[in-house]
């Protein structure tokens, strides 16, 4: 039992860490010219084919048809999330679109409500409330403030998507695993992924040639790291789904704002720290209080 306890925390902590650290990444990829639609599909697709050296090892004879549905689901909406939560940090700084995040533990709750019937009460919509009152310091940060015009903006537009689509997403991750394995859902979650985001790929007419001469020794370093981050992060999500409710772990991840307002400071010399900080705390007491409900 204790040891149990010991490695939930671990991977929690793993969470909380690789997550911050694979938005840094991400965003120095997209800055250096880079375009979010090849970010995104190089990290499925790199994590895709590792997993293939090892899914033969599995047994996939008691895999059934809601296994696929809920694959094909889980990695359309992983795409899309991941891709707008991208171009998102392309545009704004990492220590604001981070604390919004937190909004994502919200929308899993009434996602859950009526997919995994997990019930909040009282203090899970006191921590809603704790959530929206910390955003507004996180939010006044920026030149809009907290304000209609702030949500007009293209990157607050689509990290609200990526929220979005990953919180649902996340409800789908917990489904597969429930079907199958947290290992047989990493794959599926790797390879659907990079299905997903090729599709998106070609859609939008990206030229690969010219993205692939984009990555010069420095990006290809960075992509390696966003890999190795996304991965620890995504199977660590998995094992945590397995073991307890979707809002809870959702809540338990928002600790990861006060990292990305550390690493926006320290690498992208973010400023109004304290005041985002104010508020990423704020947030995260509502995200302990969904936790208790």
């Amino acid at each position: 039992m204790y040891s149990n306890t010991l490695i939930l925390l671990l991977a929690v902590l793993l969470r909380i860490v690789a997550n911050p650290l694979a938005n840094v990444f991400q965003k120095k990829l997209t800055v250096s010219g880079v375009s979010a639609l090849m970010v995104n599909f190089l990290t499925y697709f790199i994590l895709g084919a590792a997993c293939l050296i090892f899914s033969l090892r599995l047994d996939w004879h008691t895999i059934n048809a809601e296994y696929y549905v809920y694959s094909v689901i889980m990695g359309l909406l992983g795409a899309l999330g991941n891709l707008y939560l991208v171009k998102a940090l392309q545009m704004g700084d990492l220590s604001v679109l981070g604390p919004i995040n937190a909004y994502k533990a919200v929308i899993s709750m009434l996602i859950g409500l009526f997919v995994l019937n997990e019930i909040p009460s009282v203090l899970g919509l006191a921590g809603v409330g704790l959530i929206i009152a910390g955003s507004y310091f996180v939010l006044n940060t920026t030149e809009d403030g907290f304000s209609w015009a702030l949500f007009k903006r293209k990157e607050i537009q689509y990290r609200i998507w990526a929220m979005i689509l990953t919180a649902t997403e996340a409800i789908f991750v917990k489904k597969v695993i429930l079907v199958s394995s947290v290992t047989q859902a990493f794959f599926s979650w790797c390879w659907f992924g990079a299905l997903f985001s090729f599709v998106l790929l070609l859609f939008n007419k990206i030229p690969l040639k010219a993205e692939m001469q984009k990555l010069n020794p420095r990006a290809v370093t960075y992509i390696w790291l966003l890999v190795c981050c996304i991965g620890i992060a995504q199977f660590s999500t998995g094992f945590i789904f397995g073991r307890m409710p979707v809002g809870y772990a959702l809540s338990l991840f928002q600790l990861s704002v006060l990292v990305n307002i550390f690493l926006g400071y320290r690498i992208f010399k973010e400023e109004d720290i304290l005041k985002k900080l104010i508020g990423a705390i704020i947030m995260i007491a509502g995200s302990v209080l969904i936790i208790l409900f």
